[in-house]
C-alpha cells in the first residue's frame, strides 16, 4: 500500500499541476518541464480572455471581472464568491447571466449552497451563495500565480512536493470539485452561520446525492483536507444534527483509507469512485 500510494499520489500531483488540457499534457510528455507547460497554459488563459471579449457581448465586463477574481476568492478561508469585490452593492440578479456564461463555456464549475443536506439538493439551492472553481486545476495554478509572468520551475517543484507556502487547500478543493463534476455530480456545499448556536455553525465542502432510495435521504457530506493535521469540527456537527438522514460521510485526504466513527476516509485520487 505504501509504495503504491506514494507512486499514485505522485502522478496525481503531476496531473493537478499540469492539468488535463491536451496541449499542456502533450508539452509535459514531450519536455517534462513545468515551466514550458506553464507557457502553454498561459496561452490557453489568453484564448479564454479573447473568447470572452468576442462572445460574451453585453456581459463582457462582468464575465471578465468574475474570471479574473476566481483565484483570489478561492484563496479565502470559506471560498465563497463575494460579489462586493466586483462592485459595491452588486446583486446576484445582475451577475447571474455572467456566471452562467462561464459555466456554460466549461471555464468554471459553480458550486451552490444547499440550505439543508436533505433529499432534493436542488430544491434547497440558494443560488445567491456560491463557490466558483476553475474547470481545470492546472489552469487555476497558472491563473493564480500570474503576477510574475511564467511560473518558475522551482515554484512548480515545490508544489509537486507539497512544500509551497500557499493555500494548498484551494488547489486540492478545486481538483475535488473538478473530479466530482466530471463524474456527473452537480456541485453543492452546506454553510450555516448562527450567532446564537455554536452547534448550528458549520461549513461542509461538498454534498453529493448517492444513487438508490432508502429510508434515509442519501446525501453524503464531504470534507476535503490537504494538510497532515486537521480537525473535523463541522463534519461532526453535521453528523450530530443530520445523522439520521445522511448517507456515508467522507473525508478526502492524502493519507490511508480507513473507517472511523462512521466516517470513511479516502485518498484524494479515489474521488471519481464516489
Amino acid at each position: 500500500m505504501g509504495t503504491f500510494h506514494c507512486s499514485a499520489l505522485d502522478y496525481f500531483r503531476q496531473y493537478m499541476i499540469v492539468g488535463g488540457m491536451p496541449q499542456a499534457v502533450s508539452k509535459y510528455v514531450e519536455t517534462r518541464n513545468f515551466e514550458k507547460v506553464d507557457e502553454v497554459k498561459r496561452d490557453i488563459l489568453s484564448l479564454y480572455r479573447n473568447d470572452i471579449r468576442k462572445y460574451a457581448e453585453s456581459q463582457e465586463n462582468k464575465v471578465t471581472a468574475i474570471f479574473e477574481e476566481i483565484p483570489g476568492q478561492l484563496q479565502k478561508h470559506e471560498k465563497r464568491f463575494r460579489l462586493s469585490t466586483l462592485q459595491n452593492e452588486a446583486r446576484m440578479r445582475d451577475y447571474a447571466e455572467a456566471f452562467f456564461w462561464l459555466s456554460d463555456a466549461k471555464i468554471m464549475n459553480c458550486c451552490y449552497n444547499s440550505t439543508e443536506p436533505s433529499i432534493g439538493l436542488k430544491l434547497n439551492e440558494e443560488r445567491s451563495t456560491l463557490k466558483c472553481y476553475m474547470s481545470d486545476t492546472g489552469l487555476l495554478i497558472s491563473h493564480a500565480f500570474d503576477e510574475r509572468g511564467i511560473v518558475k520551475e522551482e515554484l512548480y517543484q515545490k508544489l509537486m512536493f507539497g512544500k509551497l507556502e500557499v493555500n494548498e487547500g484551494m488547489l486540492v478543493e478545486n481538483i475535488v470539485a473538478q473530479m466530482l463534476r466530471a463524474s456527473g455530480h452537480k456541485l453543492y456545499f452546506y454553510s450555516k452561520s448562527s450567532l446564537s448556536s455554536a452547534e448550528d455553525r458549520m461549513d461542509i465542502d461538498f454534498l453529493i446525492a448517492k444513487p438508490g432510495t432508502t429510508s434515509r435521504h442519501n446525501i453524503s457530506p464531504i470534507e476535503v483536507k490537504s494538510g497532515k493535521k486537521y480537525t473535523l469540527t463541522s463534519l461532526k456537527k453535521c453528523i450530530a444534527k443530520f445523522g439520521n438522514q445522511l448517507s456515508t460521510p467522507y473525508v478526502l485526504h492524502d493519507k490511508d483509507v480507513k473507517e472511523e466513527d462512521g466516517i470513511v476516509y479516502l485518498l484524494l485520487y479515489l474521488t471519481p469512485l464516489l
